[in-house]
């Protein structure tokens, strides 16, 4: 993984990783700081505080990410934050699919 990665790559990567490693998704869970430091390869700011919740089938969690400033300009990576979308996974079948 890379560092010159965007939030949104990483966190992908991250949870593909966790989708086909029990070990790493349960590692993921209790010790996110040090999980994404590593796969970043480098250390986090130590006021940084990650947080990782599982989905279950009856429970969807929605992160807002933090508000700019409305003087403020925002930055390259703020940017990509709040134009990079969403996108909604789930394994069950949508009526009308094929």
């Amino acid at each position: 993984m890379s560092a010159n990665k965007g939030r949104r790559e990483i966190e992908s990567e991250l949870i593909a990783k966790a989708w086909k490693d029990e070990a790493f998704k349960k590692e993921l869970i209790s010790n996110p700081k040090a999980v994404y430091g590593r796969e970043l390869g480098q250390e986090l700011p130590k006021n940084l505080t990650i947080r990782v919740v599982e989905e279950t089938a009856d429970t969807i969690y929605l992160a807002l990410p933090r508000s700019p400033q409305v003087s403020e300009e925002l930055s390259d990576e703020a940017l990509e934050a709040v134009a990079g979308g969403w996108h909604f996974v789930t394994s069950g079948v949508i009526a009308g699919s094929p």
